[in-house]
């Protein structure tokens, strides 16, 4: 009777070995393909802009004429040339009737920056697709070209587009009774209103005779969707996903600038553009809150905390400010450095926690760990120099008095710039250590990795506790056994 039962908890528990083997082996499997899916390459953000034509006809010249543009690979129009013509005509017609402020908005213009690789394809074949696929999606006439710039390293497609759609038949409203327009083409009542004291009609203004055709339309209204402020974003997703299916290589694969994140996009300075230095300034303070946001993540403060900052001190702001004061340039410096100041002060008061390391023995989530390890390390030194070396540097200078301290005063102003270098070194490093590793940028990082380590916990107490069900079951068939063999002595001792 002994032996069987001995016998067989030894095979319950190669049985129980064997699952919990098996149950490793499945589990680390997954573990290293949950990684394998989330590795990504680095992602460019896609550049696709938008703009408004006030003289159709001469920018359609300008971005086919092989004499104006020395790296012209192709051309393509949808229509004719003279559909241009006419659409210009009646457009500035309806802006002047209209009476509006500004410039006539004649049609619009898209610049799509391609992957280099894309000079492989034939140039016809690929901007016919990419302009047939507008026309396809939108039913608006267009016309485009395929460029290089002239240091070759953009190469792009301009796809001029209309706004409006030729009619099917041409529309015309006939005079009921007489028509007089002033010298703005703007009508009026009576014909009194376009004489001088003398009773003559004054020159520029003009009279329509009873059952002449006095307005003619050969195109549609506008369509309201060109207008609507998500009608960049549609395109941008529409254009880059479209350039995607083409790549080949998948580290050329481009992605949408995401709005929501914790970043703030910078702006492209245009060739010959007359506002070069103050965008570039502006760029400038757009970056410095995108490496202060790294150092924000990399310390523990949550994206949501960031992105309420940013919407407080920085959208919000610059909405109100837009509202009172209209674009000004110097408003929204100034609301950026405000901003960056909140977002470092929060970064300082919060305590930074090096959480111990797992002891698992997984090769991606220990080089995840050491990055997180060096992030944190690097966020430590850039604190120490922007909040000790710094301005202890910065105080020394201040102390330094006299006439003949010019050498120290030059070493320490030397010194200062050489902090402040390091200081942007730093905060410029911490998107390239993320990169070396493939990825997009720090929050995809910290996302990425905060992910796996729950998932590490999760297998490592699932782990835990499935041994110690797996004991206590032990425990409890050796305490029937010991049972087991008491009642047998009884058993026996009564017999005797």
């Amino acid at each position: 009777m002994h032996k069987p039962l001995v016998y067989t908890l030894g095979l319950f528990r190669n049985c129980v070995e064997l699952f919990i083997t098996n149950i490793r082996i499945v589990q680390k499997r997954d573990f290293v393909n949950y990684f394998r899916e989330e590795e990504k390459s680095i992602a460019r953000n896609s550049f696709i802009q938008l703009s408004k034509l006030s003289n159709v006809k001469g920018r359609i010249d300008y971005i086919t004429n092989p004499e104006r543009q020395e790296n012209l690979y192709a051309t393509y129009e949808t229509v004719q040339r003279n559909f241009w013509k006419s659409l210009a005509i009646e457009n500035q017609q309806d802006f002047q009737k209209s009476g509006s402020a500004g410039k006539c908005i004649e049609a619009r213009e898209l610049i799509i920056a391609l992957p280099e690789s894309f000079i492989k394809y034939q140039p016809e074949k690929l901007l016919k697709i990419f302009t047939e696929k507008f026309k396809q999606k939108y039913g608006v006439e267009c016309v485009s070209a395929l460029h290089h710039n002239k240091k070759k390293t953009n190469y792009h497609i301009h796809l001029i587009f209309s706004e409006r759609e030729l009619l099917e038949k041409e529309e015309f409203k006939t005079a009921s009774r007489n028509l007089f327009y002033n010298e703005n083409g703007k009508r009026v009542r009576t014909k009194k209103e376009i004489q001088n004291e003398l009773g003559e009609i004054r020159k520029g203004c003009t009279i329509i005779p009873k059952g002449e055709i006095y307005e003619k339309h050969s195109f549609g209204n506008k369509r309201v969707c060109f207008k609507d402020v998500e009608f960049l974003p549609e395109i941008k997703k529409y254009y880059t996903n479209m350039i995607n299916y083409y790549v080949k290589n998948p580290t050329e694969k481009l992605t949408v600038f995401d709005r929501d994140s914790v970043y703030i996009a910078t702006k492209k300075i245009g060739k010959n553009n007359p506002k070069a230095e103050q965008i570039k300034k502006d760029n400038n303070i757009r970056q410095e809150w995108n490496k202060i946001a790294d150092m924000a993540l990399v310390v523990g403060i949550s994206d949501k905390r960031i992105k309420m900052i940013k919407r407080n001190e920085i959208t919000e702001k610059i909405q109100r400010s837009m509202k009172m004061e209209g674009w000004k340039p110097e408003l929204f410096y100034q609301i950026m450095v405000n901003a960056n100041g909140i977002l470092k002060d929060v970064i300082q008061k919060h305590k930074m926690q090096l959480k111990p390391t797992l002891n698992v023995d997984i090769e991606q989530f220990k080089k995840m760990e050491a990055l997180s390890l060096k992030l944190h390390r690097q966020v430590e030194e850039i604190q120490k120099l922007e909040n000790v070396e710094l301005p202890k540097l910065e105080k020394e200078l201040k102390n330094i008095r006299g006439f003949f301290k010019g050498k120290q005063k030059r070493i320490l102003q030397q010194k200062i710039e050489d902090c402040k270098e390091n200081i942007n070194v730093s905060k410029e490093n911490l998107q390239e250590m993320v990169h070396q590793q493939g990825y997009k940028d720090v929050q995809t990082f910290l996302k990425a990795y905060s992910k796996s380590k729950k998932i590490v916990e999760q297998w490592k107490k699932e782990k835990h506790t499935e041994k110690e069900s797996i004991i206590e079951k032990l425990k409890e068939l050796k305490k029937e056994a010991s049972l087991y063999k008491q009642n047998i002595k009884q058993y026996k001792s009564r017999e005797r």
